[in-house]
Order: structure tokens, then C-alpha cells, then sequence
């Protein structure tokens, strides 16, 4: 029974050792006939959202086969696309010739953009025996005219990589008409009306779309986060010091979420200059992601667009970059008596004898009576965490002596029950 429980933890461990350091670019890498797939993945910051991801499925396209796609339509297109070959699930060569009900609707990473209407972020699986498994469009009466070639590589039941004859390109997302983004008529849809019009008022509006054509990322806060009791008076700061924290709320590229999830630097805001950072932190907990100011922390709360090269997100907080407000105040430290100097210390001799520390493992603690005659009031008090007396004797206080026992117990059950 130890021996199996033992295998039992270490394939647990190997799994989640291997999940946590899956990156299926380094992946591909090694299979340079997928190099524009990969080349793809990287360019559109799709790996970050799968390398965040367990399980998942990658259906990979050999080069010269995305080719006629890449040279026509846009890269936010494109995008989309390659997302819908990302599905949120594990699929190897056994499970696919094994599928339950002979086909199957999988979840794809375009579904998780919101842009995916009906069963439009879906991919149709049906085995059609013989060997072969077909793919499709998940959308009703859609061909499935995309076959199942090969298994490429697997991290079990993590990651799968397979590859598909060739590219899964429904025509409702080919003929998307790509419209010029209009920033504040999303942010005020979105609840930010006060942003909207606070980067409108000081000119970071224009900021903004000069920089959305090469890649932008806005962090917008809603109108709730500038009612909140401890929010600073943005009309007693400069013009200068207003425009400063309103381009701290944006950085000058394209940056998803699955793309911060993987930050472990700061990230520099259009804020940046010669003279402050004006940087964040990330901080990632699960599916959530919070950044970091240095003086508070705000959640990212929803996302409003993620359409290449341009995301927008709504924060729960004003972001207050630490070169204008300052950084958080640490944490008061726990202060202990201080020892009284050894010059007022009387000598055990000169102590009277109800002063004297009591042996706590002989004799219950003396009562908190006033102090003796004689006894010298500058001097410790006998039961003191500090008194020589018990760390002479080397007397356990309680909750050291409880972790002692807690780690003892622990360890003798361990014992009895792996033997």
C-alpha cells in the first residue's frame, strides 16, 4: 500500500511539474514543418493564452497552408482563426477514435472572446470510423471537410498537439467587416463614462489612438472606482500630473490577458519617461489578475475588447502611480519590551525571594499582586519573555511546544500508516 500511494504522489508530481512548465512555442520549435503556425501563435499572443491553459488541444497546420489567409485578410482576423484551433480540452489519437457518441462540440479559445456568435467558437469531432476523424465548424450544417492527420506531441492530459490537413476557416468569421474602434463610446458602454471623459477633457485620447495602430492596452477604471471614499482629488493635481495618471492607465502594446497572466517583469505605461517608471506589477491568483502600483492594487474586472492589436479592460480601482501619491505605508512592526539596562538589573542575590522567577514546570505562576517591598520597579518583571531565568532553564513557551508536538504527531502517523 506505501509503495503504490508513493507511485500515487509522484505521477502527481510529474504531472503538475510538466503542466507548469508547458510553453507550446518551445514546443513547435522543434517541429520546424509547423514554423508559421508557431511563428503565428507568437505574433498574436495566442501561446501566452494556451501556455495558461490545462488541458487544451492544439491543431496545428503545416506551413504554406494558412498562407492564402495570412496574405488577405487582417491579423486580428487571422487571430481568430488560429484561436478556433485551439480547443479547450484534452483530444489525443485514442480518444479521437474512441469519441463517446461518434462526435463531439468542443469549446475553442475564439468562444472565450465573446465575439463568437451561436455555435461560431465551436469545432464539430465526429469519428467517421474507417480511422478517419473529421473537423468542422460547430455551426449548424457547416462541412466538416478538415480530417485528423497525425499526433504530433502530448504532455498527458495537459497538453496535445495534433496536427489537421488543413485550416478550419468558417466565412462568418472571414467576411467580419473590420470597423475604425471607437475608444470612448466602448468605455462609456462599458460603464467608464468618467474615464471617457477625463481622457477626452486632457487630450490622452488622441495619445491613445495614435498608439492603437502599432498595439494598445488600456486599463479603464469604472465609474464606481472614482466614487470610493479613499479616492485622491484628481482636481487638485496639475494638468501635467492628470495626464501623467491618466497614460499610467495604458501601455503602447497589445497585451491579453493570457499575455499578462504570463508577466513576471513590470510593464511599462505610456507614462514612462525620463524622469519616473511609472511601471506595474502583475499579480496572478487562479483566473485572476490584479496589477500592482506599488501604492494599491487593482483587479482587472472584465474585458471590453481583445481585437489585435487593441485591448481594453475595466479595472476596479484608479491606478496611482507610486512617482505622484507615494508608496503604500508598510506595515507597523510589533514592538516587544526592551530589556532594561543591566545597571538597574539587581543581582539574583540582592532580588527578593517573591521577586524570583518561578520554575514553570514546578510551581503554577505567581499571581499578578502588587510588587514587593523591595522589589526595584525598573527592574523585569519575573515572568518576563525576556528573563534570563527561562531561557536558562530553556522553557518552551506554548506555541512552540504545540508546533513540536503537532510536527511529532504528524510524523508518527505518516510512519504507521505508509508501513
Amino acid at each position: 500500500m506505501a509503495t503504490s500511494l508513493t507511485l500515487s504522489f509522484f505521477a502527481i508530481a510529474v504531472l503538475a511539474t510538466a503542466a507548469a512548465a508547458t510553453n507550446i512555442t518551445d514546443i513547435l520549435s522543434g517541429y520546424p514543418e509547423y514554423s508559421e503556425f508557431n511563428h503565428l501563435l507568437s505574433q498574436t499572443k495566442l501561446a501566452d493564452e494556451i501556455n495558461s491553459r490545462s488541458p487544451v488541444t492544439v491543431c496545428v497546420i503545416p506551413n504554406g497552408a494558412l498562407s492564402s489567409f495570412t496574405g488577405k485578410y487582417p491579423l486580428s482576423v487571422v487571430k481568430n482563426i488560429i484561436a478556433l484551433h485551439v480547443l479547450l480540452d484534452y483530444f489525443d489519437a485514442a480518444k479521437l477514435h474512441k469519441l463517446s457518441e461518434g462526435s463531439v462540440l468542443s469549446t475553442t479559445l475564439y468562444q472565450t472572446t465573446g465575439n463568437a456568435d451561436g455555435k461560431l467558437g465551436f469545432v464539430n469531432i465526429t469519428d467517421a470510423k474507417g480511422g478517419k476523424v473529421l473537423f468542422g465548424s460547430g455551426v449548424p450544417g457547416s462541412a466538416l471537410d478538415t480530417s485528423f492527420s497525425k499526433s504530433v506531441k502530448q504532455v498527458p492530459y495537459n497538453v496535445s498537439v495534433i496536427e489537421l490537413s488543413k485550416p478550419i476557416a468558417p466565412s462568418a468569421i472571414l467576411t467580419a467587416t473590420s470597423t475604425d474602434v471607437n475608444i470612448t463610446a466602448l468605455l462609456e458602454k462599458a460603464g467608464c463614462k468618467t474615464f471617457a471623459s477625463l481622457i477626452v477633457s486632457s487630450g490622452v485620447l488622441k495619445v491613445y489612438e495614435s498608439a492603437a495602430g502599432k498595439g494598445l492596452t488600456v486599463f479603464a477604471p469604472n465609474d464606481e472606482a472614482f466614487k470610493a471614499k479613499d479616492v485622491p482629488d484628481l482636481s487638485k493635481l496639475s494638468n501635467a500630473e492628470v495626464v501623467s495618471v491618466l497614460q499610467y492607465h495604458a501601455l503602447a502594446s497589445y497585451t491579453p490577458v493570457g499575455t499578462l497572466k504570463q508577466t513576471k517583469g513590470k510593464l511599462t505605461t505610456i507614462a514612462t519617461n525620463g524622469a519616473g517608471k511609472y511601471d506595474l506589477g502583475v499579480k496572478t491568483e487562479g483566473d485572476s489578475v490584479s496589477l500592482d502600483t506599488g501604492v494599491d492594487t487593482s483587479r482587472i474586472a472584465s474585458t471590453v475588447l481583445d481585437s489585435t492589436p487593441l485591448c481594453i479592460f475595466t479595472v476596479d480601482s484608479l491606478l496611482l502611480p507610486v512617482e505622484l501619491f507615494g508608496k503604500a505605508p508598510a506595515p507597523a512592526p510589533e514592538t516587544s519590551p526592551s530589556p532594561a539596562p543591566a545597571a538597574d538589573t539587581p543581582s539574583p542575590s540582592e532580588a527578593p525571594e517573591s521577586a524570583k522567577a518561578p520554575s514553570p514546570l514546578l510551581s503554577p505562576p505567581a499571581p499578578p499582586t502588587s510588587t514587593p517591598d523591595g522589589a526595584p520597579s525598573e527592574g523585569p518583571a519575573a515572568d518576563s519573555k525576556n528573563s534570563t531565568t527561562d531561557k536558562a532553564g530553556g522553557v518552551m513557551e506554548a506555541p512552540a511546544a504545540m508546533k513540536v508536538l503537532f510536527t511529532v504527531s504528524v510524523s508518527v502517523f505518516a510512519f504507521l500508516f505508509l508501513s
